[in-house]
């Protein structure tokens, strides 16, 4: 017999949760995977930014400068397409900055390398590290580290040394780094003299390679791995002067000392390396879509652990440009993965992740991402969102949660909607205009166990599907 007591069709909420993206509604919450500690005596992120700004406050000056004289979008620099100061600006800055035309182009080469300011084509303009400069100690740090990775070009390499050399040279510096690093004080040159001269031959030696298939006779010849090394004091003398004027060591009276920057920068870099290394589910080298598949079965800690590595593997500008196009695919767990992997790439992806704001499909998504990254609690982010807005990410969780989870996550999704009853809800659901309204509605009305509620969804769905009312 069929009772006929009224239902009670109303939406039992708990507190408003965050519309997190869809890995939030598979995972149900998120966890943060505590970060690694640099050795013991290293200066803390704030001590190590201030030195950074002291490194690099004549590039920021100049780039300040240009932003300023120049503005955004006019032609400040060479035509010859690598972002060379023209004689005529080089001189403009010389005489308001009270420099030599070489100090300001040396300045301006330094700000390009870290990122103070971006060449596109002839042209430049203030990087988004320039704009975080006095308030984000994060963008300060990166930047040094990028001018870190670009000391070969600080000091021009010695002309009478052949480029496979240099390039062995170059290769072969991390370890010296390391090595550096490990002895936490004053090395002699000597000693990493003989470990260059170790390193390139065991370079030289991983390049020999036996061909397939018949030879003819060898001719005697030396080996490449057994043929003398030409002097590599020059390139090595060359090699620590670069790196003093980036600021990573001092050099002098024979010997070599990491700065703390410089000690700092050589363990981030072995982090990365060891990030990458320990990948859990072996997603490193596929594209961002297929490594975000990988993830999607995977609980918060393991996940963000191989987007760690996954980032660790490729520049950063790429790798953004990779998750927001898989974000802006079909699937909408993809796209919630996607700013999950974005939240662990961090301020560098600030700039992308406003460019898309404006993009329907993304700009909840974004919306959150930026809030979190303007140091809004999670749990309050939402806020940000409009109505709409909350309720177009409610639907996009919703059919990934269809999609990927199971029929009682479905149910308990609904508690996380921002209106009171059901009617209101589906109401505002079909306002929105999500393209998948449809599918989420009827996957909805087939989990939920209340036939009452479950026959005022499916009415909801033919009514979108027909365009009735």
């Amino acid at each position: 017999m069929t009772s006929r007591i009224p239902r009670d069709s109303r939406l039992r909420l708990v507190r408003p949760r965050p519309l997190a993206a869809a890995p939030s509604a598979v995972n149900q919450r998120r966890t943060r995977r505590p970060a690694p500690r640099p050795p013991e005596g290293t200066p803390a992120p704030a001590e190590l930014a201030r030195m950074a700004r002291r490194g690099l406050a004549d590039a920021a000056r100049v780039a300040h400068w240009a932003d300023r004289a120049l503005g955004p979008g006019r032609d400040g620099t060479g035509s010859d397409g690598n972002g060379t100061l023209s004689d005529e600006t080089a001189a403009r800055a010389a005489e308001d900055l009270g420099l030599t035309a070489a100090q300001v182009r040396a300045d301006w080469d330094t700000a390009r390398l870290a990122g103070l300011v971006e060449v596109h084509g002839d042209s430049a303009r203030p990087g988004w590290r320039l704009r975080a400069w006095d308030r984000d100690d994060s963008a300060v740090l990166r930047g040094w580290v990028a001018l870190f990775d670009a000391w070969s070009l600080a000091v021009p390499e010695p002309a009478d040394r052949e480029p496979a050399a240099v390039a062995e040279v170059v290769s072969a510096m991390p370890q010296v780094l390391s090595f550096l690093q490990l002895s936490a004080g004053p090395v002699p040159v000597e000693q990493l003299l003989d470990l260059l001269e170790q390193r390139v031959t065991e370079l030289r030696t991983e390049r020999c390679e036996i061909p397939y298939g018949p030879q003819p006779e060898p001719v005697a010849e030396p080996e490449a791995a057994d043929a003398p090394l030409a002097p590599l004091t020059p390139l090595l003398e060359w090699a620590l002067r670069a790196l003093a004027c980036v600021g990573a060591l001092t050099y002098g009276d024979g010997q070599a000392t990491l700065t703390p920057l410089g000690s700092w920068a050589v363990w981030v870099k072995l982090e990365q390396i060891c990030v990458a290394a320990q990948s859990p589910a072996g997603n490193i080298e596929v594209a961002a879509e297929e490594m975000l598949r990988g993830c999607a079965q995977l609980r918060p800690n393991a996940a963000r652990a191989e987007y760690r590595a996954w980032l660790a593997a490729r520049p950063v500008g790429s790798a953004v440009t990779e998750l927001l196009g898989a974000a802006r695919g079909d699937d909408a767990l993809l796209r919630g993965l996607a700013f999950e992997a974005l939240r662990v790439v961090g301020a560098p992806a600030e700039p992308d992740v406003r460019s898309v704001a404006d993009e329907p499909t993304l700009r909840p998504y974004a919306l959150l991402w930026l809030a979190e990254h303007d140091g809004i609690d999670p749990e309050d982010a939402h806020e940000v969102l409009t109505r709409e807005e909350a309720t177009w990410l409610w639907v996009d969780t919703a059919a990934a949660v269809a999609d990927h989870g199971e029929a009682p996550m479905l149910v308990r999704h609904l508690e996380s909607a921002l209106q009171p009853t059901v009617p209101q809800l589906l109401d505002e659901v079909r306002a929105v205009g999500h393209p998948r309204t449809v599918q989420v509605l009827v996957a909805l009305a087939a989990a939920h166990p209340d036939p009452a509620l479950a026959k005022a969804v499916r009415r909801a769905a033919f009514q979108v599907h027909t365009g009735g009312n």
